[in-house]
């Protein structure tokens, strides 16, 4: 199986400078995201959502297999906006190398980089207890 959960705070650049700023080439970012979005749809939670002015991406599922595109669209969000920011934690336990943990996926100023979860891993005994039989 194959669980995802996340979400992204969409961001043209890291800067801090509010002259940096630009609504109409954040909105551009986010036009192409949405399209991509609408592209890669399932039944599924994936959308971007305006709250306070700022754009957000939440991802949501559980599928029976690896959803390859979850992953790299994740990092296509950073790739797009740079200055981005988020996690991804997923589970996948068709994954030998690491089939007993969690995994988050954390993106900084658009990078995207992998780490076992330590507050949920190793799903054993963390989350479920070991199979006896």
């Amino acid at each position: 199986m194959f669980e995802y959960h996340g979400w992204i705070n969409v961001q043209e650049s890291a800067s801090a400078d509010d002259d940096d700023y630009d609504d109409g080439r954040l909105r551009g970012i986010v036009e192409g995201i949405e399209r991509r979005i609408r592209e890669i749809d399932s039944p599924y939670l994936l959308d971007l959502r305006w709250m306070n002015g700022q754009a957000f991406v939440h991802f949501g599922g559980f599928r029976n297999h690896r959803d390859v595109e979850i992953v790299e669209f994740f990092g296509e969000v950073g790739e797009r906006a740079p200055g981005s920011y988020g996690l991804l934690h997923v589970r996948n336990d068709e994954d030998p190398a690491r089939e007993n943990e969690v995994l988050v996926i954390r993106m900084a100023r658009g990078r995207v980089t992998e780490h076992a979860e330590p507050l949920l891993s190793p799903c054993i005994p963390v989350l479920e207890d070991p199979f006896e039989g």
